[in-house]
């Protein structure tokens, strides 16, 4: 018998548009995808408030709200618990780590989880540790899903971040571990798109010494 993917609950697509929802958060009531227009902005969702992975994740986020909010970018959490253990916990985190949530903090009841497939079907009612990098226009660009045993890595949340937005402005892509790529020595070079034509793949291959190892594979410098 044939489901669709929304009746299952199932994971969207790279390049769908996220979808429009009403959601209670810490913050209040909030549309999205409309409160983040022209903006890129990163939900991750957690298993449950009160836990030491979730907690530690929250308080690396909060720390690098700032670096998020440089690239352009907001943050907004979420699990299926209620606003107010949402509040109790911000509070704990604030008066025992002494650090501040700055952002919202979704309060849902678990359908919106299932229509982004953040509910595993073996791990009860939790959510999974999700991450959505929404691009200005609405639609998902990068999903990560980790493990409720395995906390995440800031770092590469934000460097993701940074290379979708440096590939959108320049229409190149990003080496492995961009802008620090180390296996080529690459570091912050930037993937030029492959030869289209054979004119442009015989140039390609005479400019060696410039960053081309190939008609296909050629870098060049990026500054930004």
């Amino acid at each position: 018998m044939h489901h669709d993917k929304e009746s299952k609950g199932g994971i969207p697509l790279i390049g769908d548009p996220f979808p429009e929802v009403e959601v209670k958060t810490t913050h209040g009531m909030m549309k999205l995808p409309e409160a983040y227009k022209g903006k890129w902005f990163v939900l991750f969702s957690h298993p449950a408030d009160f836990t030491p992975v979730c907690t530690t994740e929250f308080v690396a986020f909060a720390k690098r709200s700032d670096e998020f909010k440089a690239l352009g970018a907001e943050l907004i959490g979420m699990s299926i618990d209620q606003v107010f253990s949402h509040i109790k916990w911000v509070e704990w985190i604030k008066d025992n780590l002494d650090v501040d949530i700055d952002f919202p903090i979704i309060a849902d009841h678990g359908d919106f989880a299932k229509k982004l497939g953040m509910v595993h079907p073996g791990k009860g009612s939790n959510t999974v540790r999700a991450v959505f990098i929404i691009d200005p226009k609405g639609v998902i660009r990068l999903m990560i899903y980790y493990p409720q045993e395995v906390g995440r890595n800031i770092d590469e949340v934000l460097r993701s971040v940074k290379a979708l937005k440096t590939a959108d402005e320049i229409g190149r892509a990003m080496p492995e571990n961009w802008p620090e790529n180390k296996c080529l020595d690459l570091g912050s070079k930037v993937i030029i798109p492959p030869a289209t034509t054979v004119k442009d793949a015989y140039e390609r291959r005479a400019k060696k010494a410039e960053g081309a190892y190939d008609w296909w594979f050629a870098t060049e410098d990026h500054k930004g």
